[in-house]
């Protein structure tokens, strides 16, 4: 697999999850387009917003959040590998940091409540 320009620790991360998951480099289709929107004559005059097709499942990826076609790469990669945890059931990061938001927001109402209770 492709090394890309970020921590040799998020490189392996990505090559590990991709594994997991069954992800092969021979199902991704890629292509690198110009990037829309602000940057002026860089944005214009260079390739850095990368397209991904992950074949087997028909999810598409676009990513121009950086100014590095190769840190654009790793970007879209983990998203693809996000998207696909998300559709075998698995909960990503994201969604246990949303769980763990939710669960807060609803002992902080408790606690309110209980203590209004107790005022009345």
């Amino acid at each position: 697999m492709t090394k890309f320009a970020v921590t040799e620790e998020k490189n392996k991360w990505l090559r590990d999850k991709m594994d997991e998951l069954g992800i092969r480099e021979e199902d991704i289709e890629e292509k690198f387009i110009r990037s829309s929107g602000r940057g002026g004559q860089k944005v214009n005059k260079t390739s850095s917003c990368v397209y991904l097709n992950h074949l087997p499942t028909g999810i598409e990826i676009k990513c121009m959040k950086e100014r590095s076609q190769s840190v654009n790469r790793f970007l879209a990669r983990r998203e693809l590998v996000q998207k696909i945890e998300r559709l075998s059931g698995k909960m990503t990061k994201e969604d246990i940091k949303r769980d763990k938001g939710k669960k807060q927001k609803a002992r902080r109402k408790r606690r309110s409540a209980k203590k209004h209770q107790h005022e009345a």
